[in-house]
């Protein structure tokens, strides 16, 4: 089975529609995404709903919890300010039972394909707000492959870098950022797992980047990184 690994889509619909255009393409069959849905841009209905159209598996992210924060009152000025209006639009544009379902997700899920173990989280297992990034220290690593060692497939996120570790055919992936990658290379960043063979091949879609910059530029003026990030303008 070919399945699609993604993380931190942050509700760019129009790098979504790449990625899941390219998934069509290369007949992927189902879909595991390491969290952060919401957050930053402004089309997290669209993206929920593109979703919904495959079989797939999801975990909560940071940006959720941002979101369940916001709607308690919590942490509006801090979360407007550093990351601009994505999560107030994300309150705005999705229904009261989408917003449940995302409550319902869990932070961390495992489950078998094909007899292999696969464990979803968003930072680490142990803390789904940790950065682990590809220049991580070793002892960060080990405690990856050591903290569950059931697991014959790890996918995280958080950092917005694809990292690819292996150690005696058990694998540690984060895709990168559908969203917003952070390693300056443009394009909305995928994964693709082959269950049979267990190879991995990593995935970059191009696509017209102006519709979402039109938007940061209506909605967030002010932060210059929401434009900055993808690398053209």
């Amino acid at each position: 089975m070919r399945i699609g690994l993604l993380s931190d889509i942050h509700a760019n619909a129009h790098a979504l529609v790449a990625v899941l255009t390219s998934a069509k393409r290369k007949n992927i069959e189902k879909l595991l995404c390491c969290g952060d849905y919401v957050g930053y841009y402004y089309e997290p209905d669209r993206v929920m709903k593109m979703m919904d159209d495959w079989d797939w598996v999801g975990i909560q992210g940071n940006h959720e919890v941002m979101l369940f924060d916001w709607m308690d009152g919590k942490n509006r000025d801090e979360v407007k300010s550093k990351y601009g209006s994505g999560i107030s639009v994300a309150m705005e544009k999705l229904a009261v039972e989408r917003l449940q379902a995302l409550s319902q997700m869990p932070e961390l899920v495992k489950f078998n394909i094909n007899d292999k173990a696969v464990m979803l989280c968003h930072g680490s297992p142990w803390d789904s707000e940790m950065y682990v990034y590809p220049d991580s220290n070793s002892d960060t690593i080990n405690r990856l492959f050591t903290h569950d060692p059931e697991f014959d497939l790890l996918v995280f996120g958080h950092t917005h870098h694809p990292v690819n570790w292996e150690q005696a055919d058990r694998k540690i992936i984060n895709p990168g950022s559908v969203g917003q990658p952070r390693d300056r290379k443009f394009g909305a960043a995928w994964a693709i797992w082959d269950s049979d063979t267990n190879d991995v091949m990593f995935c970059r879609e191009e696509y017209d980047t102006k519709p979402v910059i039109e938007m940061c530029r209506q909605y967030d003026p002010e932060i210059t990184y929401l434009v900055d990030v993808f690398g053209r303008t």
